[in-house]
């Protein structure tokens, strides 16, 4: 195992690695701090939780190029399909037509940019910037058939009471939404 940094060197990089919020390289650098203590590379992979594999991986690139060949190379990803100004008129597209079913979303889409998303994918990227499906129901399925006879009587059983107590000043104001 190359020594590249002193253990004060070594634990100076590890302090800046979590200052700059990189939870991965501290990891690694954990894991040679760990060697530099005397662990065999399985022990040292043990300690920090990688497989047999990784440990590999990880001192060969610490002995070939220290500290930046422990840092890791993602690049972020696949771009987007929709950049984030297109993303954003969609949105404003589904909220002036309301109401949309999700066949007709894609269907947008995919007729006004060109590209396909997974219905899961869509979905969660929708509920992200803040919209999410709802099904609108013109009644609750959950009351009963006869919702306006129930609620004839009651007010009608309310207003019958009410006119046998006049003692209260303030009028019934009765108010309904749908």
């Amino acid at each position: 195992m190359a020594e590249h940094l002193s253990e004060r060197e070594l634990d100076a990089a590890i302090n800046e690695a979590q200052k700059a919020d990189e939870a991965r390289l501290v990891r690694r650098l954990c894991f040679v701090k760990n060697l530099y203590a005397g662990d065999i590379l399985e022990e040292a992979a043990r300690r920090v939780g990688v497989s047999q594999a990784n440990s590999s991986r990880w001192a060969h690139a610490w002995n070939d190029t220290s500290v930046d060949g422990l840092r890791p190379s993602f690049g972020g990803g696949r771009p987007p399909k929709l950049s984030d100004e297109q993303f954003a008129e969609l949105c404003e597209i589904l909220e002036e037509g309301q109401p949309w079913t999700p066949r007709a979303i894609h269907a947008l889409i995919e007729e006004r940019y060109g590209v396909t998303y997974d219905p899961a994918h869509l979905s969660r990227k929708l509920r992200e910037s803040g919209m999410y499906y709802a099904k609108p129901r013109p009644m609750d399925p959950r009351s009963p058939d006869n919702a306006d006879e129930i609620l004839a009587e009651r007010l009608a059983e309310a207003l019958d009471e009410k006119e046998v107590d006049e003692q209260e000043d303030d009028p019934v104001v009765l108010g309904f939404f749908r």
